[in-house]
């Protein structure tokens, strides 16, 4: 059965948001300071009363107040007074905080397998050749059995495509190395701004976001987002991670007299700023088919035009706050935010909407049959629950009495692709070291090829006196071969010198005779003569007196 939530109040009426409708999706829209987050938090608290779990992203710290009670004050009894309701039941809501650098909540982890290359692509700016490279690296990684859980192992998966590009290309095409220099790059920016403690494991399991307290209320779980927000990419990305593992975790259920859960998400207009077409395709897709999984999803940004027509066409239940319109542009936005309600002939909806004061709001909710009702001007309720931040030592009072306690804390390494890689590539090095290379010692023994210097061996570390070496039999046998080459050597060193002198004796001016200073010809064919012993000179003289030698 439908129960119905208390949201706002004008002098008529009160206005409720239909349990049974709030799949349908809302949102939450006006200029900064107009009183959006108290918004949040009323319908936040509301949904936790009827054991509907909630999250939201706190991008202020503002909302880590619902673990305590609210109290009154001069601002909520004068609200009160002028709305002819009475105090709130002060009371706090079940909470759970998370964080995705760990420091204000509890940790949230993502494999990058799970992320999967769209999302990926968005989180690093690629374009679409760079997100073709990254797709390429995920099929490659998949085929050969490499999990790909951390930001190391995706490092090491590019750093293999890149050296080895050439064994992929005629299967998987071309890999070009800017593209993966430029993913590189990406990670490495991601990693300064604190993102790389975002992949890994444990990864974050939903069922412990769907949780009621023992009194059945449900858990609000709390993202401390202050420091998210300063890496928007990143802040949108893991928000549209978590609406799609929701969508692909959830079975589906129809329509349900509440929500399974209620997902709010706080500065969308990050989540639309320059994302491709094929990432506003997924979003406006799990936003129509995730109602269908029991999950309501309201956006919280500042103007209704921040959300594409597509996505903002699937909201239902709306909360319009005040629209400042300084200059020409902010009125055209003030008028096409007043064209998305529902008509309501006693107000002018464009001009209520630049005189609304803090806390007020224009209000839309779907009616029993699903309606959009007509716009109706009330003021928000003051919330059960406190206002404004608590304590740092009170948030970690309640995250170690969190029933997910030391559930994420600690970091999982398995064996992934990092370590399968890097395996490979020291199998190979030592594959191609050479078995018998011979060894000296430091008294200047030589090695006989099996690790023995031929006499006492010496550590590094230790300066000793050198102590004569005893050659063994294959050192012997060694110089003997080495006296063998020298004799043939000096063989064919006289022999080629001989005929060069009678090839060229009218330039060498014969064998005898005044010693002289030799000429330049004389001082080149003697240069050619030393040259001419070595092995390469052998191979010279074949080929190049190869004819001279044969007529003479």
């Amino acid at each position: 059965m439908s129960k119905p939530l208390l949201i706002a109040k004008n002098q008529a009426q009160e206005l409720h948001l239909l349990s049974d409708w709030a799949n349908r999706h809302g949102c939450i829209t006006g200029a900064t300071g107009t009183g959006k987050t108290v918004t949040l938090q009323v319908m936040a608290q509301a949904f936790s009363d009827i054991g509907v779990p909630v999250f939201m992203a706190d991008v202020k710290g503002d909302l880590s107040g619902m673990a305590h009670p609210g109290q009154s004050g001069p601002k909520i009894q004068q609200r009160c007074e002028q709305l002819g309701i009475a105090a709130p039941d002060w009371r706090p809501c079940p909470v759970t905080f998370w964080d995705v650098f760990g420091k204000q909540g509890h940790p949230v982890r993502a494999t990058i397998s799970d992320l999967g290359p769209l999302m990926l692509g968005r989180m690093l700016n690629l374009n679409d050749t760079q997100e073709g490279v990254l797709q390429l690296a995920f099929k490659i990684a998949d085929d050969n059995g490499l999990l790909l859980l951390d930001s190391k192992d995706l490092r090491a998966m590019l750093q293999h495509l890149g050296d080895n590009a050439s064994e992929f290309q005629t299967e998987y095409g071309n890999i070009s190395a800017a593209s993966i220099g430029a993913i590189q790059r990406g990670l490495l920016a991601i990693s300064e701004q604190g993102g790389e403690q975002f992949f890994g494991e444990p990864m974050l399991n939903l069922d412990d976001m769907l949780q009621t307290d023992a009194t059945g209320k449900g858990i609000v779980n709390i993202l401390a987002a202050d420091q998210l927000l300063q890496s928007p990419r990143l802040y949108s990305t893991f928000l549209l991670w978590m609406l799609s593992e929701l969508y692909e975790h959830l079975p589906e259920v129809g329509d349900l007299d509440q929500p399974k859960m209620v997902f709010f998400f706080d500065e969308a207009h990050l989540l639309f700023d320059e994302a491709p077409k094929v990432l506003l395709q997924k979003i406006e897709q799990v936003v129509r088919l995730i109602r269908s999984k029991g999950v309501g999803v309201y956006f919280v940004t500042q103007n209704p035009l921040d959300i594409p027509d597509t996505v903002l066409g699937q909201l239902g239940n709306r909360v319009q706050h005040a629209l400042r319109a300084y200059t020409p542009r902010d009125q055209k936005a003030v008028q096409a935010a007043a064209e998305t309600f529902r008509p309501n002939p006693d107000l002018d909806t464009a001009q209520v909407i630049s005189e609304l004061g803090v806390g007020e709001a224009l209000i839309s909710f779907l009616d029993e049959k699903g309606r959009p009702t007509i716009v109706q001007r009330g003021f928000i309720l003051p919330p059960a629950s406190q206002i404004g931040a608590i304590s740092p030592e009170e948030r970690q009072q309640i995250m170690a009495t969190s029933i997910v306690a030391g559930v994420y804390e600690k970091t999982i390494d398995r064996d992934s692709a990092y370590e399968k890689l890097k395996g490979r590539v020291a199998s190979t090095q030592s594959q191609n070291q050479p078995q018998s290379a011979p060894a000296t010692d430091h008294s200047g023994g030589i090695g006989d090829g099996w690790g023995n210097s031929g006499g006492t061996t010496v550590s590094s570390h230790t300066p000793t006196e050198s102590v004569p070496t005893i050659p063994s039999q294959r050192q012997a046998q060694t110089q003997e071969q080495s006296q063998q080459q020298s004799q043939q050597q000096s063989q064919e060193e006289g022999g080629i010198s001989d005929t060069l002198k009678s090839v060229f004796g009218n330039l060498l001016g014969g064998s005898g005779g005044i010693r002289r200073r030799d000429n330049v010809a004389e001082t080149m064919v003697k240069s050619a003569v030393r040259t001419i012993g070595s092995q390469v000179g052998r191979e010279i003289i074949r080929g190049v007196l190869g004819s001279i030698l044969k007529k003479k």
